[in-house]
């Protein structure tokens, strides 16, 4: 009998041997499924309608509330202003939370989608923010190839992996939560 035949059950196993470890595709398995381009759409427009709302309410509010006698803003004026940047900032804080606990914002938790690596592993906040967000709007941000980007950085989801740019950069996917 030979001691390294691992086609006998009774060998003993091979000290020599290199580890063996069964490996499942975690981001190919069922239990990951991609969102919805849809769903991704809907998303981002939950995510920008409280942000409209305070904007679209100042817009009003401001003008109704008039000017000093000089020209001036009126102080109740600046208040209002000073409210709606309050609270824009406040629900960009949260926006944040949300990615940092559960790679969701507002309208991804609504849509029941979230934000997870290519393995299927937690995104992180930093890359969340730095690599879908920052690096993106850096680039956005360039005279001419900024709009080349905000224009090719959406249209990459109709490719195959469904993934946009900001996707690739940060190397993740949105699937449904």
């Amino acid at each position: 009998m030979d001691p390294y035949n691992t086609a006998d059950a009774h060998a003993p196993a091979n000290p020599y041997a290199a580890p063996a470890a069964r490996v499942q595709d975690v981001a190919g398995s069922d239990a990951m499924a991609k969102a919805s381009r849809g769903a991704r759409l809907a998303a981002v427009l939950l995510d920008a309608v409280p942000i409209m709302a305070i904007a679209i309410a100042a817009a009003i509010l401001v003008p109704a509330i008039g000017s000093g006698g000089n020209g001036a803003m009126s102080p109740l004026a600046m208040a209002v202003l000073a409210a709606a940047g309050i609270s824009m900032v406040a629900f960009a804080i949260y926006q944040l939370v949300m990615l940092h606990r559960h790679g969701q914002t507002f309208g991804k938790k609504l849509m029941g989608i979230r934000i997870v690596r290519k393995d299927g592993s937690r995104a992180g906040l930093g890359r969340i923010f730095w690599l879908r967000y920052f690096v993106p709007g850096v680039i956005g941000n360039i005279p001419l190839l900024g709009a080349l980007f905000a224009l090719a950085d959406p249209l990459f989801i109709f490719g195959e992996e469904k993934r946009c740019l900001h996707d690739l950069f940060a190397d993740t996917i949105v699937v449904d939560a």
